[in-house]
């Protein structure tokens, strides 16, 4: 794709988004970005009284919102997605795959129930709904997958089954992108954000978690939304037709450090 102007890479204009995870925190954030961009918006997420507010949020940047309950953990409720998406809008051409939960277990008293729910929604769940939105999207398309840094360092709680579900997201993000990037045209990229003001990091103590991150990132802070924002719609975009595979960390600079 050429263009004369380069503000126009990172317009959406014309595509169709779906966004899990959008009811709240930092999907409720891309969902309404996306819009804002130019995408239509596909809102799934299983709270359905809080995707209508979402919805609403969307629709006040002129494009279309399709509120849809989904438990991404299942897969049929993935291809039920997939299906009234199409129906609404006709195609697919953005996932952002931001649905999540989060866990915070010593690992010798994690029960095997604990662990399997992180990773069959924040892994497994992801899996679903790549699989199902790349069986129609076209060439051009786009998967974003909303990893966390602590897949790619440690972590500052005890938290191995969020820790493994999002390494192996990123690892998840590469395969794909080997598989369809080329055959189906399909990019296939990973975000891995540090920490952000959410309803996640709302459960540690404020304190403890500004001292952990002011020793390890060298910015100092939280992450704010539109930080995050920009990635994702960046990668989602025509100005990322080059990228593929790759996980940009959004951590103010954590992982480097």
């Amino acid at each position: 794709m050429s263009t004369s102007n380069v503000l126009d890479l990172f317009r959406l204009d014309g595509r169709v988004a779906v966004v899990t995870g959008a009811s709240s925190g930092l999907g409720a954030g891309f969902a309404r970005a996306l819009g804002q961009a130019g995408a239509d918006v596909v809102l799934a997420a299983r709270r359905a009284d809080r995707l209508q507010e979402v919805a609403r949020s969307v629709r006040e940047t002129g494009r279309r919102a399709l509120p849809v309950a989904t438990d991404i953990s299942t897969p049929d409720e993935c291809t039920a997605l997939v299906e009234k998406a199409v129906a609404e809008f006709g195609r697919i051409d953005i996932l952002v795959n931001n649905a999540g939960v989060g866990s915070a277990v010593p690992a010798l008293r994690e029960q095997p129930e604990e662990f399997r729910r992180v990773i069959d929604i924040n892994l497994n769940g992801a899996y679903w709904a790549a699989q199902a939105c790349a069986r129609v999207m076209a060439p051009g398309s786009s998967i974003v997958n909303i990893a966390s840094v602590l897949g790619l360092i440690k972590s500052y709680a005890p938290q191995a089954a969020y820790a493994a579900s999002k390494a192996g997201l990123i690892g998840l993000t590469r395969d794909l992108a080997q598989q369809w990037s080329g055959r189906r045209g399909i990019r296939v990229n990973a975000v891995a954000p540090g920490y952000f003001a959410s309803e996640m990091t709302a459960e540690i103590p404020r304190d403890a978690l500004m001292t952990f991150i002011a020793s390890t990132s060298p910015l100092g802070r939280l992450g704010e939304q539109h930080e995050l924002d920009a990635a994702v719609v960046f990668l989602a975009g025509p100005g990322a037709s080059y990228i593929t595979g790759a996980t940009l960390a959004v951590d103010g600079g954590m992982s480097g450090h």
